[in-house]
Formats: C-alpha cells, structure tokens, sequence
C-alpha cells in the first residue's frame, strides 16, 4: 500500500507542477522602449492620501523624478496644490519636461485659487512645462458643468504660452464636440480596462478610438493623456486585471504607439493605494512601479503570469502531500479509486488555497483589509476543512475493498442467549400506536425477556390507562409505570426503567413507542454481546409510513442517508452514534457510565460517548429490524432536527477535553476524528448563518454607497458556492451509488429535504453552544396535517431569510452595472444561499397538502 499511495501522490503532484508550469508559459512581447514618452506622475506613498491634505514631503517627489529620469521624456501632473507645485522646478534639474494639471471639481472658489496658481507656475516654468491640463475627469464626474469648463479654459489660455486642454475620456469628447473649439488639443484618456474591453484586444480598440477622434477632430493634436491597465482589481466583462496583463498591454501599446506616432503619457508611474476610497480596489493598482517604487513585472524578458511559481508550486505539492498523508491514516481498505480520489481532492484544495493567499498577499495592506482577509483566511480554512471531511465520507462510502467491521451472525442456543429487558418510553402518545408497538414486542421469537413500559408526565388518563390495561393482557413480561412528575424527559424515563429492570436481566434494548420490531429482532443481534468487550448493539432507525404523503418520501429519502453512509463509515472505526431507538447496551456498562444522561437533549448520542470513552466496543447493522413512524408536519420533522444538533453541540460542549485528547479517555483517535468531523458540517450550517447576515449587509452597503464599497473579493463568492456545489454533488452520487435511492427524483428528494433543515441546524448550534435548559422537543407521531397558513408560519425566518436575499440579489442587478465577474458571482451566491430557505418554505407546504394529493404525487417506495 506504501508504494501505491507514493506512486499516486509522486503522479498527482506531477500533474500539479505541470499545470502550474503550463499555465505560467512565459510570453514573448515587445520590449519596452529605453525611454518612454510620459508618465501620469502622482508621487503618493503608502501613508499619503491627498483627499485629507496628507502630502508626500519635497524631498520624497525629487526621489520620484530621480527615479523616472533616464526613463521618460515627460510627466503628467494633476495639481499645483500643496508640495506639488514643486514638481515644474524639480523636473527640470532631472532633465524631465511637465505637463501641468489643475483639479477641478465642485468647490468653485478653489478652483478659482487652484487656476491661478496653475497660470503663475506655467509663466515661472516656461522651458520644461510643455503643455497645460485644466481639469481632471470634471465633466464624467459631473462635478461642473461644460459652460463653466470653458470659461475656465479660455481664461487659462489668455494667460499661459503653452498649449492648454482639459482630460476626459475619448466618449467624453464624442459627446461634447463643441469642447474642442476651446482647447489646443485634445487630451484623452484610454482606458479599456474600465469599458471591459478583453486583453488581446485593448490596443487595437485605442486605435479605433483614436481613428474615430481623429475623424471627428481634424487638424486637431491629439494626446493620450492616460492609457494603462491595472494589476490588480475585479474583471470588469472580458478585461482582466492582474500583473501579466498589465505587462502584456503597456509592452503591446509601447510598440503600437511608437508606430501610429502617438503622444502619450501611462497611467501611471507609481502604485496609489490612496485611490481604494474613490475608485474602489482597483484604483491603487495602475503602476509601473509599486508603492515601494520596485519595479512589478519585467521589461525586457518573456512574461510569466506568476514569476514565482516554480515556489508556489512547490509549496502547493508539498502541503497537498501532507494533507493527503492525513487522509490516508487508517485507511488500509480504501482502494486505488478511493486514494487517487483524495489525492486530487487534497492537490486541488491546497493549490486553490496557496494561489489565493498569494493573491491577497500582492495587496496593499490596511487594517480593514488585513481584518478581511484575516476572516477570508479563516473561512477559507473551515471550508476547505469540511470539504476534505466530506471527499473522506465520499471515498469511504464507495471505494473500498471490504468492510472491517461488518457484522457477522453468532451461533448461540436459547439456554445461553441472555435475559433482556426492553424499555418502552412514552409520553402523550396515541393509544393505538403504542399498542400495535407492544403486539409487534409480543410476537418476539426470543426465550428470555421483559419490556418496560414507562409513561412519563401524560396527564390525561384516556391515553395512559388504555396502555396499561392493555400490557396486562399481554402478560407478565409486560410491566407498565405512569409516572408524573416525572424529571429528566426521555433520559429520566429511561432511568427508572433501569431501576425497575429484572435483576437477571443483563441486556438493556430501548425502542421509541412508534416502532414495530420484527420477531426476529433480538435473536439475531442479542448473540453479538457474548463479545465481552462489546457495549452497544444499534439497528438502523427505518419508517413504515414512507408512502404515506409527499412530505414523508422526501423526508425518508434524506433520513436513509445517514444510516447507510454516515453510520457504516463511522463502524469502521467504532465510532457510531448511538441512538434511542431500536438500540440495545449491556446493562453493566450503562450503569458503569451513570445511566443515561439528563444534562443534554440527546441522551443516547452521549451515552454511546460515553461507553467509548470507556474503552467499548458497539456493533452496527444496516439491516432494518424496526419500523417507526416520522414526523407529520415539518414543524416536527424541524424539531426533531433541532433537538439532534442542540444536544450534538452541548455534548461537544461538555466533552471537549475528551475529544481534544485532554482529558483522560479510552477514546481513540479514528472515534474522536468521526464526533467531532461528523458534527463539523453543522457547525459549518451555524457560520453560514453569520455569513448570510455579513452578506445581506455588505450587499445593502453596495446599493447605498455604490461609489465607496466594491463588491466582495470573488473568494467570498466562490467559497460557499464550491461548497454547495460539492455536497450537492456528493448527496446524487452517493444516494446513487450506494443504491440508497433508485430515482433521479428520489436523490433530489434527499438533497432538498437537506437543505430544508439548515436554518433549524444553524440556529440549534448557537444556541447549543452558548445555552443550556432547552427543553426535549418530542415529536409528535399521527398527527393531522398542518393548515397551510400554519405550514406557512412555522417558516417565517426561513421566508424572511429568502426574501431579503432574493430582494439583496434583485437590487444589486437593477441598480449596479454587472459587468464584472465579482458583481455576477455574488449575485449569484445571494441566490444560492437563499435555496434552503426556499426550501424549507416549499417543504413546509408540501407537509400541509392533504394525504390523497400526496399520494397520487408518489408512485413508488423508497424502500
């Protein structure tokens, strides 16, 4: 095995590398020119921010010139305000020529300020100020209007030697032709990434623009006063943003431009973290050069995507080497499918993981940004560890060569076969149900045994005394109790059933009052404990009203799941969940742990812990030798959910030290893997809870402050929608191919029933973890069927949940552009997130329909 598992790891990392290679092909471009035409030049650094009057010092912008001297033949500035009014003088001694701009916007009298001082620096500089810009983006930005820019523009050409015009986009110019009667020339902006223009094909669409405006403008000088492309941001349509990219266009457009004869200036020299707060992430990334002035990709050299990927790659093989180790502990019976299974799982993840990382490493940090991705890490984590235990279950379920520990028949004659003593608990339940439970015990094929009926805290006679009259007929084995008061629920019920249990009586069988056993139930599953070491034999729990109405075909088709996948991968290692029905446990050990426990809702899952912890052994089968009833509404079927997840969490809560290794335990590490994975995805129900509420916040933050908040990183998109897709994904192919279901329509059934109860889960793992004293929810059996304005009222979170991510996803399509992938994938996650709560809304109704509908809706069994 040894071998095989290094082949398949040694054959998928080679996969991994070669992908990382084929994708990081370098690219052969143009070279970039010795000297290049301009550069727009704001000389900001990490901590300047000239929005709050946060300048970089004279010293810092002559350190700037320095650096682009030898490089350019001109920069392009956008103020005089401040410390920059010094760029004309500093320019000049680096032997750089100015194109000096004035900001412009709604503030009127500091223009007027900003103007003059733009006219009195022009006039002092006239040997490298070459030609003026009045104005910045003023008309785009709607912040004056065109007859004032005019005004201002014929004023600064009355006063100033040189050629005078105003930036806008090249649209900005076709719109307002008339523009142009008041400049010297035409200073356009180029900028196809914002127009989501694709890659390969930016450069030729300047030149068309171009074309178009030289046809629209004869005779008139034509300036790109910005061109470039960003190296980190969204994708806005088929622009993609990223260093490679950005490489790739200004190389292109260098070239280009040297042929068509353009004057031009790239936007920009240096990286402007400053800019997040106006133009959204992407603003901080137009740069030649980073914020630390080193240079971002290569100049003269083929292009790689990510010049460090020979590191990253390794770093990916490596920890997916290790994760795939960890996958593979005790996993002897797995076969080739299964590992190599894993194998990919474990190198797609991790590779995922290190990209994305890196990727956000490439980031200028904030304390805002270090907290989101302090978060996205962590989440990203929790996922990726849910789907590794998730892909473990799927390998487990399917590919294996044998089972371990299937249950194997033992031969033992009836004068050794043990006395048993059957527990009955009941509360409030129907008279006739419960009969047709203790006839189906009475017909048992067994020498030895005794049931015990225990009716806890039922107040009306009607209901209880039927029962006793009725186990007095049956006979002597058939002892009832009416207790009440009573404490303790089910768990305290069951422990006076102990009390008053036969002193011969060394194996204790509970079954819940709904199940109908079949004769040869305890004859075939009592002989397993003549296995000293083995405490705890459980039968699958199994539903006799399948086809009863819809609701309960597409409630079975989910509860199957659980006990024909989870509980026999959980058998492997001894590890089951013990249930409270069709469940037998040596009465020794039961009484060695205390009994059952009543500080948690879910006594019988505690008490199989606990039994493990003591070093014991439990048998499972997947053959049904009992039949009960499910819920009739899915209030119920809700409640019953909740009361599971409640009790998981608080039985987590209390026996943390032993599931973490550091109590004192018998446990070992398979069974303390399968407690604490199995309830993980629960707990993963719970986060999304939380992640529902962040996302209905920032979506509303979107549509109120749309210029200040970008969408989320597309990581936050990706992340719940791989997960869903995965056990989705997962649900079809193992229902299928475990045979659990025989339909298409069936493993649908499954997966929406699923689905259905995540909010119910959710909300019990809060408060599972943080509370306790919630009281032991019974499930009602043979019930009427719920009103449908009731149906509709036992789902009014999951409803108001849906409706607001439904009205969060509408909004951001009517009132935000979705021409780019992160608007488009987190649209589409609101979506996908608001599906268990559609379909608890649709469950809930289908559990109102009337029996005769439903039964014409199902044709067939599950079973």
């Amino acid at each position: 095995m040894m071998r095989i598992n290094i082949f398949i790891a040694v054959l998928v990392a080679t996969v991994t590398y070669s992908l990382w290679a084929f994708m990081n092909r370098p690219e052969v471009e143009p070279m970039w020119p010795e000297t290049i035409q301009g550069f727009s030049f704001s000389p900001m650094r990490l901590d300047h921010n000239p929005s709050t009057g946060i300048q970089p010092t004279v010293e810092e912008i002559e350190q700037d010139v320095a650096l682009l001297s030898g490089k350019t033949h001109s920069i392009r500035t956008y103020t005089v305000e401040g410390t920059l009014a010094q760029v004309p003088v500093l320019a000049r001694k680096h032997g750089l020529n100015v194109a000096l701009g004035a900001w412009l916007d709604s503030r009127l009298e500091k223009n007027l300020i900003e103007i003059e001082n733009l006219i009195s620096i022009a006039d002092k500089n006239r040997k490298n100020v070459v030609r003026v810009v009045v104005g910045n983006e003023v008309l785009l930005r709607k912040e004056i209007s065109i007859e004032r820019l005019c005004k201002y523009l014929d004023h600064v050409r009355s006063q100033v030697g040189m050629p005078v015009s105003t930036a806008e986009p090249w649209h900005v110019w076709v719109k307002h032709p008339e523009l142009a009667q008041h400049v010297d020339y035409l200073a356009v902006h180029m900028l196809p990434y914002w127009e989501g223009v694709g890659n390969e094909v930016a450069v030729d669409y300047i030149v068309e623009r171009m074309n178009q405006l030289k046809q629209l403008f004869p005779g008139k000088p034509i300036v790109i006063a910005e061109v470039g492309w960003p190296s980190n941001g969204r994708t806005i349509k088929s622009a993609t943003a990223n260093e490679a990219w950005q490489a790739i266009f200004l190389r292109r457009f260098l070239h280009r431009a040297e042929q068509e004869k353009y004057t031009y200036y790239l936007m920009e020299a240096f990286d402007q973290p400053w800019k997040r707060v106006s133009e959204g992430s992407v603003g901080a990334y137009w740069g030649v050069y980073d914020a630390e002035r080193n240079a971002k990709f290569e100049f003269i050299k083929p292009i790689v995507g990510l010049p460090q990927w020979q590191m990253l790659a390794i770093i990916s093989v490596i920890i997916a080497a290790i994760v795939f180790a960890l996958l593979l502990i005790d996993a002897n019976t797995l076969n080739r499918r299964g590992r190599s299974f894993l194998a990919m799982v474990a190198y797609v993840l991790t590779t995922v993981v290190v990209w994305i990382a890196y990727d956000y490493s490439r980031q200028y940090m904030t304390a805002g940004a270090l907290v989101v991705g302090i978060l996205m890490m962590l989440g990203m984590i929790g996922v990726i560890i849910v789907l590794l235990i998730e892909a473990h279950e799927w390998a487990e379920a399917l590919w294996v060569k044998s089972r371990r520990r299937e249950l194997k028949a033992v031969d033992v004659s009836d004068a050794d076969l043990p006395m048993v003593s059957i527990h009955v608990p009941a509360y409030n339940e129907p008279p006739d149900m419960l009969i047709k439970t203790l006839d189906a015990l009475a017909a048992l094929d067994y020498p030895r045994y005794e049931v015990i009926v225990i009716d806890n805290n039922t107040k009306d006679a009607e209901i209880w005394q039927p029962l006793e009259k009725h186990c007095s007929i049956l006979g002597e084995k058939f002892r009832f109790f009416h207790k009440s008061p009573l404490a303790g629920f089910k768990a305290g019920a069951l422990n006076f059933a102990l009390k008053e249990t036969a002193p011969d009586a060394t194996i204790i069988a509970v079954i819940d009052s709904d199940y109908c056993v079949v004769p040869t139930w305890l004859r075939e599953l009592v002989p397993q404990f003549t296995q000293a070491d083995v405490a705890i034999v459980q039968a699958p729990q199994d539903y006799r009203d399948s086809n009863e109405t819809l609701f309960k075909t597409i409630c079975f088709a989910e509860y199957r799941g659980f006990f024909h996948i989870g509980m026999i991968t959980r058998n492997e290692r001894n590890a089951i969940i013990q249930h409270g029905t069709m469940t037998m446990v040596r009465r020794s050990c039961l009484e060695e742990v205390g009994g059952w426990s009543e500080r948690t809702i879910t006594e019988d899952a505690e008490l199989g812990l606990m039994i493990f912890s003591a070093g014991y052994q439990a048998v499972y089968t997947s053959r049904s030798y009992g039949k009960g009833l499910m819920p009739d509404s899915f209030l119920d079927y809700k409640n019953q959910r909740f009361r599971w997840a409640y009790g998981a969490m608080q039985i987590l809560r209390h026996h943390a030290g032993e599931l973490m290794g550091r109590a004192s335990h018998n446990l070992t590490v398979g069974q303390r893997y399968h407690f604490i994975a199995g309830w993980l995805p629960w707990i993963a129900d719970g986060i999304n809870l939380i992640f529902n509420f962040a996302a209905l916040g920032w979506s509303l933050a979107m549509i109120v402050l749309p210029q200040q908040v970008d969408p989320p990183l597309v990581i936050f998109s990706i992340l719940p929608l791989s997960l869903f897709v995965f056990k989705i994904a997962k649900v079809i192919y193992l229902y299928r191919g475990v045979h659990i279901v025989t339909s298409v329509g069936e493993t649908v059934a499954a997966a929406f029933s699923g689905l259905a109860l995540s909010h119910t889960i959710a909300k019990a793992m809060w408060l599972g973890l943080f509370t306790d004293g919630r009281p032991f929810l019974r499930t009602p059996k043979m019930e009427k069927s719920m009103a449908f304005v009731k149906a509709i009222g036992t789902v009014s979170e999951e409803t108001l949940f849906m409706l607001a991510l439904w009205l969060a996803a509408g909004a951001l399509y009517y009132t935000i552009s979705i021409d780019t992938w992160d608007i488009i994938l987190w649209i589409m996650m609101l979506l996908v997130q608001s599906l268990p709560y559609f379909s608890a809304l649709c469950l809930s109704i289908i559990s109102a329909l009337p029996k005769s509908k439903a039964k014409l809706a199902t044709s067939h069994s599950l079973q």
